[in-house]
């Protein structure tokens, strides 16, 4: 089935308010994530979705308890090293946004070595968003633009997406946000610019096939007119 979403765009929210919820702390809430990220991963394909971006963690998560975002770290390297057989079998790409520098050395060899493991597979791209921030992306292309002596007067808006950290990639055409929240947090706010936004009370531990399905049937029921008339 294709609702014609090539790529989704998810904010994973409400692990902690998952977890709470059920008086358990909120690494549980994250672990849960997880395996809601497993579940939707291999869902996708079908229901027609090229691209996947996932909003793992934030520049602006660092403020967090040192022992979360620790937990956070531990739980990347995990789910790489535990799933990148059955991602790599199953022809799952996997790319990384954000600024990897900051993260941990484990994280980062984890994260080379899935992007190594997976370059040729086509199935469906997986970008998961580490150290992201939209403003700061938008300020790293800036700098690199400067770096490589760009003529000011042939810079237009496609040249300026290929220096972004999803340079090659569509941009995407439904944001899902779960846990109730009506933002986008800083999550591709250059690509995002004409995307459907789906927002559920549902938390992301509580995501499945079935939930991403019901969102690309209300993205395909909804006429995109891009700023012209309807």
């Amino acid at each position: 089935m294709n609702y014609g979403a090539r790529h989704v765009a998810i904010i994973m929210d409400g692990n902690g308010r998952w977890a709470a919820a059920r008086g358990e702390p909120r690494v549980v809430g994250h672990r849960a994530g997880l395996e809601a990220l497993r579940r939707i991963v291999r869902a996708a394909p079908s229901l027609g979705v090229e691209y996947l971006s996932v909003y793992a963690f934030s520049t602006e998560n660092w403020k967090r308890p040192a022992e979360e975002v620790a937990a956070l770290m531990d739980l990347l390297v995990e789910y790489l090293r535990s799933e990148i057989d059955e991602l790599d079998r199953e022809h799952v790409r996997i790319v990384f946004l954000g600024d990897r520098t900051a993260l941990p050395e484990r994280c980062q060899l984890e994260m080379e070595r899935a992007e190594r493991r997976t370059e040729s597979n086509s199935r469906l791209v997986l970008a998961i968003a580490m150290n992201y921030g939209g403003r700061d992306e938008i300020v790293r292309a800036a700098r690199s633009l400067l770096r490589s002596g760009v003529d000011p007067e042939s810079l237009d808006e496609e040249r300026f997406a290929s220096y972004l950290d999803t340079g090659g990639m569509p941009d995407p055409d439904l944001v899902i946000r779960p846990g109730g929240e009506l933002r986008l947090s800083n999550f591709l706010i250059w690509q995002a610019n004409y995307a459907e936004i789906y927002v559920t009370p549902l938390y992301w531990p509580e995501f499945d096939g079935p939930v991403l399905q019901e969102a690309l049937e209300t993205f395909a029921r909804r006429e995109r007119r891009f700023g012209g008339l309807g």
